[in-house]
């Protein structure tokens, strides 16, 4: 086991040089990096919108709205079709997803249903789905009625078309920023996540993508004055529409549109040289080059109106025949808002209304500040690690910190090379990791030292630990590897980053374990040959303790029982502080311009603002202050409207430095998926700890955990810390940490069930948490440690997510000892209930290895 030949030991090192090679450029300056060799490595990690500063906007399609249109444009097709081909009809209407027309003549009705029948046949979907799909049923429900009907597959069609259509208009928009790698794609079949870090604008953003940006130029109705229009009833192919500009002054436009703005060719902020003014010159193709001009010519002195998104920017006078297809769009525009016009017109329209539901936006001044925090935490989180394992275990500590060292820089090269983006939490995952991969070397060591006190020599102590070690670090580790995974697809954003981040410190601690630390073990034993067993400072747990935690059983089940019972009492009446992950609404921060934040001025300024429930405290700092707005009753329309009316009633005292929108559908589907991620990880963990051991095992490592998660819930109540995404990732990381406690526990129960086998089960069970207390202990503390750092330095954003973590870390060692050993009990687990192929190769031990 200690023997390296000499191709692993070279593919050992060059492993951990090149994690080396990978990390480092994370550390270099990126001027300084752009002028070494191009052989080097060169890529940096991508920082998180939480850690620079950017915006997360989650865009949905309106599946009614494009159903809608559908079937509009089909009742356009169905008269023009029927008055080419000279058919009489009646009662042509629309119900729910459906249009339907009733032919006069009867004798008419076949050749009414040839004419139609192209609305009823399959259509090729191209690149938006497989094969053909047919849009429309026609059906006759009575002699002469025609009915069609919009099928799902036809509206399934419709919205892949216009989410596709939609990424590259959105692409085009918000490359025409100027942003540096934005990311935009599909998320389901009706979502387009759009994420800009660095953004300094994020409203600019908003607005950008919130337009549909359809251009029309259409004559104005001087028929009749708008007034009497509005008053009365419009003229029969008019409409009453508004100006963009206040106050909003009517104007009647006659619904023929003489070009569109599929006709642009181009658009470009500029200024008009008489006035000085910003106005937008567009250019059309010849197509509309001729159709404009041919408007122009005929209707000189007429007004026409220049509308975007059925809004009138502006109704200029046709004083001559414009015959070039060149024109310009003034309307009060600043020199941004001409800009962002002209960006609207060059990238095209959108092919239907995309509705924020999700917004999470970082001003660049917190971003700054979570990465300071996050660093110190990092680098006052590692001094304790390491500090802690030099303290417990001398040399052999200085080994299991090299590695540590090169374990963090195995996980930091892993996700520069995958191009991962690191995250507030992610960070926080890092530090966890620092806190869990001494948890591997501490198993290791407490089993080589406990060979040693069975008098073997250090080479033979070493080697039997990591032999004996091997089975229960892969058991603990795999176990928290599943709530990784199942958080990664589970959870969203960030979480998805911590997921990762954990996941790969998981990895790549096993690696280290048994690859690095047992060359360094290794290579210690041949250079200096030692006769004794290094140790530290002192020792935390002395060696054979004989602690009898089976007779406290009975008090640490009622313990458990009354303060489960009493945490879900709390969780049923009194509730937890959910946030707008899981209620919906809106989570602002903002920060003073001055010295000191009034909040009572700001509460009187949102009181008239008709917002509903509205909360405004102070967060962190005299000049930091939260506020949270309830669900608004519009649904997601009316959230982005309770932002703006906040931004304009403060932003003249205050910064905006985060902002977080949930919409009522995103949050309940955050919601659900959350709780599905703590039954999905459980229920995995089950079957795997059942397949490892035995079903007594796997529904004690279960309950054991479920009472660690009762727990947390109850903590969250008591605690009133708000309940959100990061509080399903510290519950999941919980039941990952508990898990692995239980089954280092369980994997020492199951060794000594196959040497004593005629042991009564409650003094074994005494005897395997004894056997692995000083593991507990120390992975414990280190963890604590790592968590603390975190808590105290780490800033104010995840402050509550350490702060429930290290109550976690402490509720899961409670259980593990407590909960899980005692429930074997109750399950009537007995020396000899082991399969009969493992009793088969099990060996009676001498007889004074026995307590």
């Amino acid at each position: 086991m200690l023997h390296f030949s000499r191709w692993k030991t070279i593919l050992i090192w060059l492993t951990v040089l090149a994690g080396i090679l990978y990390a480092a450029p994370n550390l270099v300056p990126a001027p300084t990096l752009a002028s070494l060799p191009n052989w080097l490595p060169k890529q940096q990690l991508t920082l998180g919108l939480d850690l620079q500063g950017g915006s997360h906007i989650l865009l949905q399609i309106d599946r009614q709205d494009l159903a809608n249109e559908r079937l509009e444009s089909a009742r356009d097709e169905v008269r023009t079709s029927l008055r080419d081909a000279q058919i009489g009809y009646t009662g042509l209407a629309g119900t729910a997803n459906s249009i339907q027309v009733r032919i006069r003549d009867q004798g008419q009705i076949e050749a009414a249903k040839t004419a139609l029948e192209r609305l009823a046949q399959p259509i090729s979907t191209g690149m938006f789905m497989s094969g053909s799909v047919t849009e429309m049923e026609m059906t006759e429900p009575e002699p002469g009625l025609l009915r069609f009907t919009l099928t799902e597959a036809g509206i399934d069609y419709r919205i892949a078309a216009a989410l596709t259509q939609s990424i590259e208009v959105v692409s085009r928009r918000v490359n025409e920023l100027g942003t540096t790698e934005p990311i935009i794609q599909r998320q389901g079949s009706d979502r387009i996540m759009v994420q800009v870090p660095g953004l300094q604008d994020p409203q600019r953003l908003k607005d950008i993508l919130g337009q549909t940006a359809k251009l029309t130029f259409q004559m104005v109705d001087q028929s009749i004055p708008v007034e009497e229009a509005i008053s009365g009833r419009p003229p029969a192919g008019s409409t009453v529409m508004y100006s963009t500009e206040e106050p909003r002054v009517p104007h009647l436009i006659e619904n023929r549109i003489i070009v569109s703005g599929e006709n642009l060719v181009d658009a470009q902020a500029t200024f008009d040289q008489r006035t000085n003014e910003p106005v937008v010159s567009f250019r059309f193709d010849s197509r509309g080059a001729t159709r404009f001009g041919q408007a122009t010519q005929a209707n000189v002195g007429r007004l026409f109106a220049i509308i975007l998104d059925n809004e009138v920017i502006s109704a200029p006078q046709i004083r001559e025949p414009i015959l070039g297809g060149t024109g310009q769009i003034s309307g009060s525009f600043t020199v941004e808002s001409a800009n962002d016009l002209a960006v609207l017109l060059r990238a095209g329209a959108l092919p239907a209304d995309l509705t924020i539901v999700e917004e999470r936006t970082v001003g660049p001044s917190l971003g700054s500040d979570s990465i300071e925090a996050g660093q110190f935490a990092a680098i006052i989180a590692g001094v304790l690690v390491v500090g802690f394992m030099l303290f417990a275990y001398g040399r052999l500590g200085l080994i299991a910190n090299i590695a540590l060292l090169a374990n963090v820089a195995l996980i930091i090269a892993v996700l520069s090379v995958l191009g991962a983006t690191l995250t507030l939490p992610g960070i926080a995952g890092i530090v966890l990791t620092m806190g869990m991969a001494v948890d591997s070397n501490v198993i290791i060591f407490e089993r080589v030292r406990e060979e040693n006190r069975q008098g073997r020599s250090i080479v033979q102590s070493m080697d039997s630990g990591f032999k004996q070690a091997l089975a229960t670090v892969v058991d603990a580790n795999v176990t928290t590897l599943i709530a990784a995974v199942i958080l990664f697809f589970l959870g969203s954003g960030p979480i998805k980053g911590f997921a990762v981040t954990l996941a790969i410190g998981i990895v790549t601690t096993v690696f280290t374990a048994f690859t690095l630390t047992r060359w360094l073990v290794a290579f210690w034993l041949r250079r200096q040959r030692p006769k004794t067993m290094p140790a530290g400072v002192m020792r935390l747990v002395p060696d054979d303790t004989r602690v009898p935690f089976m007779a406290f059983r009975k008090y640490a089940f009622t313990l458990s029982v009354l303060l489960s019972i009493a945490s879900a009492v709390l969780f049923f009446t009194v509730g937890m502080n959910y946030g707008i992950d899981f209620r919906g609404g809106s989570s602002i921060e903002v920060q003073a311009k001055g010295q000191q934040a009034d909040i009572g001025d700001i509460r009187e300024r949102l009181t008239g603002l008709d917002l509903g429930e509205v909360q405004v405290q102070e967060f962190g700092s005299a000049r930091d202050v939260l506020i949270r707005i309830g669900t608004q009753g519009g649904g997601d329309v009316a959230e982005q409207s309770a932002v703006e009316k906040v931004r304009s009633a403060i932003e003249t005292d205050y910064e905006f430095r985060r902002i977080e929108v949930v919409g009522p559908t995103v949050s309940s589907e955050l919601a659900f998926n959350g709780t599905m991620g703590v039954f999905a990880s459980l229920l995995a963990m089950l079957v795997y700890i059942w397949i490892r051991f035995e079903w007594q095992f796997g529904l004690g490592a279960i309950i054991s955990t479920f009472h660690d998660v009762i727990l947390m819930v109850g903590f969250y109540v008591v605690a009133g810390i708000e309940f959100n995404l990061t509080s399903i990732a510290a519950i999941l990381t919980i039941v990952g940490y508990s898990i692995n406690d239980t089954v280092v526990v369980y994997d020492r129960v199951r060794e000594n069930l196959r040497r004593y086998k005629r042991m009564p089960i409650a003094e074994l069970l005494d005897l395997s948490m004894n056997q692995t207390l000083a593991r507990t202990v120390l992975t414990g503390v280190t963890t604590l440690f790592a968590l603390a750092a975190l808590s105290i330095w780490g800033g104010e954003v995840i402050q509550s997510f350490t702060v429930a973590m290290i109550f976690g870390i402490l509720a899961g060692t409670y259980s593990s000892i407590f909960v899980a050993g005692p429930l074997l009990i109750l399950f009537k687990l007995r020396p000899g209930a082991l399969s009969q192929e493992e009793a088969a190769v099990a060996k009676e031990p001498p007889a004074q290895q026995a307590l």
